[in-house]
């Protein structure tokens, strides 16, 4: 019910189903711990051998300030959730728009196999397009605010097409439907009037850069095989200078080849970059830029030397938001997301340029997850009903994990090219997230107790 571990200087205890934190002292923390599995006069015989110098009164206002905790649901609270998951809802509220199969870049660990997913190039044409947000608009129930991401590829290569769906949608909207989009480029073919378009109509724009220059050209080639860094960091720059810097992230991938990625972060906050997110790269098992548990230890260095970097900057006017230390302790995800994740294959779907549905980007180009096409929507209903039934119920590795609540049971496509299943569990992946985690809660706690 409880996780407690010590980082940046803190004794940390987060009680799992409530979601309260607590910064305690060290007999505190010792009590707590001990009291998840021992009564209290045995908790109370072990404090005092270990802790010399406790009176007994100490101990009997520790014991009744955490039975005041308990009382006010604020630790060991019950797993109250289950009994109460109704599973997902099939009603479409986000497409990931995959307009373009084709790429004018050759990154080397790019899972959509240089923009192809494994097939020809080609490009969505805008009849299909329109299609793909009529499919969206019948298919999202009762549901306002849909979200269409135009992805690739590069969606930059299909330009003209992307400004007509949203045309198209912007047509379509009434009181009871309005549209978010969000453009995802590799910067290549921005220019003045991709970033004043962007401007009025993009919610989002996501960028991608993979931080130190040589790093960044390691893997992120353009056509004539030379790196991408000098051409598309001036690009960058100047979009988010224009949106001001809002409604942007710069997003990247490190590899087993450059394990110290907390500098690559570092060089991308330097450039004056506030929003970040750096990925790890998801390969199958034994490809050389992935990443083995022998490796773990020196990522998780890396995620505790950025998180207290970040703290650092902060006192200096000088922080910067990283995706995955986003942590919001009082709102954040409804109880039902935390439990079924992202949506994927029942709210969330990709849909390639001749209009086939897909779970999610990740699953496009293995036929044997086409999920149907935007003229007759939905045909594979069992494996609709599959993605639906994910959850952190249906796990089993997910059954005593404290960090379930906030991972939702992780990717459903990085489960299924590790294990082969998408009610598997990526091991690696899962190992990262909760380092994170304790990373984002301890950065709240420093927060809290700032001078």
């Amino acid at each position: 019910m409880i996780h407690a571990y010590k980082l940046g200087g803190y004794n940390i205890v987060l009680d799992i189903y409530s979601g309260a934190i607590h910064s305690v002292d060290e007999v505190a923390f010792d009590a707590i711990c001990m009291l998840e599995h021992e009564g209290v006069e045995e908790v109370s015989e072990l404090l005092k051998k270990k802790h010399r110098d406790l009176a007994d009164s100490d101990i009997t206002e520790l014991f009744e300030d955490i039975e005041g905790l308990k009382k006010k649901g604020k630790l060991f609270y019950p797993d109250n959730y289950a009994p109460n998951h109704k599973g997902r809802r099939h009603s479409v509220k986000a497409l990931c728009m995959n307009v373009s199969h084709a790429c004018n870049m050759r990154c080397s660990y790019c899972f959509a196999g240089r923009g192809e997913y494994g097939g020809d190039e080609g490009l969505m044409s805008l009849e299909t397009g329109k299609r793909a947000v009529d499919f969206l608009i019948e298919n999202s129930d009762g549901r306002k605010n849909l979200d269409i991401d135009f992805f690739g590829g590069e969606p930059l290569l299909n330009w003209d097409v992307v400004k007509g769906i949203v045309s198209y949608a912007r047509e379509r909207e009434n009181p009871g439907k309005k549209f978010r989009f969000t453009l995802t480029t590799n910067g290549v073919l921005i220019d003045d009037e991709v970033i004043s378009y962007a401007n009025r109509e993009m919610h989002n724009i996501v960028l991608s850069l993979d931080g130190r220059g040589e790093v960044n050209d390691r893997h992120r080639r353009l056509m004539d095989d030379t790196g991408s860094y000098d051409t598309v960091l001036p690009k960058l720059k100047q979009t988010v200078e224009a949106r001001r810097g809002k409604g942007y992230y710069i997003r990247g991938t490190y590899t087993g080849q450059n394990p110290d990625f907390a500098n690559d972060i570092l060089h991308i906050a330097d450039l004056g970059f506030k929003e970040i997110s750096l990925e790890p790269v998801v390969t199958k098992p034994g490809e050389p830029l992935g990443f083995t548990k022998d490796d773990l230890p020196e990522l998780f260095r890396q995620y505790e030397i950025l998180a207290i970097e970040m703290l650092r900057r902060k006192k200096l006017d000088r922080g910067f938001n990283f995706y995955h230390y986003n942590l919001d302790l009082t709102g954040g995800p409804c109880v039902h997301k935390r439990i079924a994740g992202c949506g994927v294959g029942t709210e969330y779907l990709a849909v390639t340029p001749g209009g086939k549905l897909y779970p999610c980007h990740q699953f496009v180009g293995n036929e044997s997850f086409i999920m149907g096409d935007v003229w007759r929507g939905i045909i594979n209903k069992k494996l609709q009903d599959e993605f639906g039934s994910l959850n952190i119920y249906t796990r089993s590795e997910c059954v005593d994990c404290w960090a379930r609540l906030y991972c939702s049971g992780g990717c459903a496509a990085n489960a299924f090219n590790d294990t082969g299943k998408i009610s598997g569990v990526y091991e690696t992946g899962c190992q990262l997230f909760k380092k994170r985690l304790e990373c984002a809660i301890m950065m709240k706690v420093a927060d809290d107790f700032k001078t």
